[in-house]
């Protein structure tokens, strides 16, 4: 949803916003199996990082599922292989997908999609959160 005329649609039922505000809780980062998609880019970046070559880093941190490539999880609870204590040991680094949380598509369908996402992240409606624009939300999701 690329909204960069800034006009919102009358028929957006978060034309208002939503309060989102992250806790740094770490949940958005286990449970699963899921997958945690990661470009070449965001690959080389990581891979430098870890002043690794771009061959080793793939080897290492990440798997492919069908022709996309993901990060690998911690096989024992699924968790991101870079979730330590419960923080993105990669935070400023970190994979498109995990930067867009929680603008994703399939939370922002409906109300409901949204409550559902809170379920599994206490910084969705968060007491304490600020209502998130509109125009952020939509530049922002995936």
């Amino acid at each position: 949803m690329d909204n960069k005329l800034g006009v919102i649609p009358d028929d957006v039922w978060y034309s208002k916003g939503l309060k989102f505000k992250c806790t740094e809780c770490g949940g958005c980062c286990t449970g699963g199996p899921g997958a945690v998609w990661i470009s070449e880019e965001e690959c080389a970046a990581l891979a430098a990082h870890f002043n690794l070559s771009y061959a080793d880093f793939l080897r290492l941190y990440t798997r492919m599922i069908g022709d996309k490539r993901s990060l690998i999880e911690d096989p024992r609870n699924y968790d991101c292989v870079f979730l330590k204590n419960k923080k993105c040991s990669v935070y400023s680094l970190r994979p498109k997908q995990c930067r867009t949380f929680p603008w994703w598509a399939h939370n922002l369908r409906s109300p409901q999609d949204w409550i559902e996402a809170g379920q599994l992240c206490e910084g969705i409606n968060h007491p304490d959160a600020p209502v998130v624009p509109f125009e952020v939300i939509s530049n922002s999701s995936i």
